[in-house]
């Protein structure tokens, strides 16, 4: 988010002056949680946590929801805002140009891939049920795989198609994908890194090395029905591709540069994710929608042009 200082964003800018505040945006960086744990955590009581929540939520620096808890439903606090930038200068067009003046933003569930290749363990579920037999690829061809929101498989890769709504002669000039990801072992295994890479339009971007499979915290979001012997969560991962290269969380995986990826209007726009049987660690993956895991988002994806 880019705004200018001003009396019209004061319910975002109090937000800030709380030190109670800031401490819940700091504890909501490493994960979502629910209002009990942070009032714990503060020492504080619920109610007041609760007014403090509102205030960020209503500012949108926080998103809630009602998840199943412990103690029936309850509240989930996850930080929705990744960035701000406050502007004390109105902005100085005639001589600078913002960086990426145009971009647009999409939501893509995990179950809307358009190719795969996949090998057991693997599986898909959607919030409702499993889809199909665990262990059978044959299902991710299955029709109902467009409503899953959790999948998994221990080698091969899923590809989706990010909508291209470039027009004239626009170039891309970055990419932002956010997703929440883990790797895939038989039930789960918090020590049990994988080598995951990504590419557009075949093009590599790099490759991250997730630290597990995460079982061991029930996943906030997840449906009543799922076990707990089951793969619970991921971490929230972004990838970045701009005029410089490509990053993860802000880390360099490669020198692609979206010049290089050369996309246009009318070009294709195709994600791949990746984990391979011959990488030094042939750890599998594991993908999250909003409605499982801990983070209430699909692969969201940012153009720049």
């Amino acid at each position: 988010m880019n705004i200018e200082v001003g009396t019209r964003h004061m319910p975002l800018l109090e937000c800030l002056s709380s030190e109670t505040r800031v401490r819940i945006i700091e504890m909501l960086r490493e994960r979502p949680m629910y209002v009990k744990e942070i009032a714990d955590e503060l020492a504080l009581s619920s109610a007041i946590v609760t007014k403090h929540i509102q205030k960020l939520e209503s500012a949108g620096i926080v998103s809630t929801r009602l998840a199943a808890g412990s103690r029936g439903k309850q509240k989930v606090c996850t930080l929705s805002l990744e960035q701000l930038v406050l502007r004390f200068r109105a902005a100085d067009r005639t001589n600078e140009e913002p960086r990426h003046p145009s971009s647009y933003s999409v939501s893509i569930p995990v179950g809307h891939y358009t190719r795969y290749q996949v090998k057991p363990s693997c599986g898909l579920a959607s919030p409702r049920k499993l889809i199909g037999l665990l262990d059978d690829p044959r299902y991710f061809a299955e029709p109902e795989h467009v409503e899953a929101h959790h999948l998994w498989f221990a080698s091969g890769y899923v590809e989706y198609q990010v909508p291209n709504y470039l027009v004239g002669d626009a170039r891309v000039k970055e990419i932002r994908i956010a997703m929440e990801i883990g790797a895939e072992a038989p039930g789960y295994k918090e020590d049990w890194p994988s080598d995951i890479s990504f590419s557009l339009n075949g093009i590599p971007l790099g490759a991250w090395t997730c630290p597990g499979d995460f079982g061991s915290q029930r996943g906030l979001l997840n449906p009543d029905w799922w076990g707990a012997e089951h793969s619970q969560h991921g971490v929230l991962k972004t990838l970045l591709v701009n005029e410089e290269g490509s990053y993860i969380d802000g880390v360099r995986m490669s020198d692609t540069t979206a010049e290089a990826l050369g996309l246009t209007s009318g070009s294709d726009i195709r994600l791949r994710i990746l984990s391979a049987e011959d990488a030094r660690y042939p750890g599998g993956v594991s993908l999250y929608g909003s409605r499982f895991g801990n983070y209430a988002h699909d692969i969201e994806v940012t153009v720049g042009y």
